[in-house]
C-alpha cells in the first residue's frame, strides 16, 4: 500500500541522499566491484600443432544450444592464446569443488611441489580434439573455434562445441577470491503476502 507522504521536503530530502552516490569510474572499482560477482570455475585447455596449453578462466558462459556455442575471455597475454590460435581447437573444463587445486595451479599459483600451469596436477584425459580434458569434471564442452573478438585487454573466443561430457559433483564457484560451492535456501516470504511464492522450476525440454 503507498504511503501518504505527509513530509513531502524531508522525504524528497531522504531520497536524495540514498540514491545519488558519487560515480566512480575508475579500473581499481570497476575490478573491485567484479570481484563481488560470483562464478564458476573452469580451465581452457588446448594442444596441437601450437603445443599445449591451459589456463583458469571464470568468464565463461554459453551462447547458443543450436547451435551449440560457448564463450570464454582470455586475457591478451596470456600465452594460451597463441596455442589456441595455431591449433584451432579447446576445451573448456567446468572444475568441480576437489579441483581447487586444479585451479590454482592453471591461475599461476601451484601448491607446494607443483609448478605453474603444470599438466601432473590432476588427472587429465584426451578429448576428442585432442586438447587435454580433466577427467572429472562436471562437464567437459570440447570447441572448435567458431569466432575470435579483440575487446579491450581480453580475447573473447566463441567456440563450436563438438562434444560435451558431463559428471556428478558439486560446482566450484569463486567470488570475492574465495572458493565456495552453491548452496540452497529457501525462498523469501512476506508477512503480508503470504501466498507469494517462486512459480515451479522444471527443467526445460526445449
Amino acid at each position: 500500500m503507498p504511503i501518504a507522504d505527509r513530509h513531502p521536503a524531508v522525504e524528497t530530502t531522504a531520497r536524495t541522499s540514498v540514491a545519488s552516490p558519487m560515480p566512480d569510474n575508475s579500473t581499481a572499482n570497476f575490478v573491485l566491484a567484479m570481484s563481488a560477482v560470483a562464478t564458476g570455475v573452469t580451465v581452457v585447455a588446448t594442444d596441437g600443432p601450437g603445443g599445449r596449453a591451459a589456463q583458469t578462466v571464470s568468464a565463461m558462459c554459453s551462447v547458443s544450444a543450436d547451435p551449440a556455442l560457448v564463450l570464454v575471455c582470455l586475457h591478451g597475454r596470456s600465452p594460451v592464446n597463441d596455442a589456441i590460435s595455431e591449433n584451432g581447437v579447446f576445451c573448456v573444463n567446468v572444475l568441480a569443488t576437489q579441483h581447487d587445486h586444479v585451479a590454482d595451479t592453471f591461475a599461476g599459483r601451484p601448491w607446494p611441489g607443483k609448478q605453474r600451469w603444470d599438466f601432473t596436477c590432476g588427472h587429465w584425459t584426451v578429448a576428442e580434439s585432442g586438447s587435454p580434458r580433466v577427467h572429472d569434471a562436471i562437464a567437459s564442452f570440447d570447441c572448435t573455434v567458431h569466432d575470435v573478438i579483440e575487446a579491450g585487454t581480453h580475447r573473447v573466443y566463441i567456440g563450436r562445441v563438438a562434444a560435451v561430457e558431463a559428471h556428478p559433483g558439486e560446482p566450484l564457484m569463486y567470488a570475492s577470491h574465495t572458493y565456495s560451492k552453491p548452496a540452497a535456501f529457501e525462498p523469501s516470504t512476506f508477512p503480508d503476502y503470504p501466498d507469494a511464492h517462486p512459480a515451479p522450476r522444471t527443467r526445460s525440454t526445449k
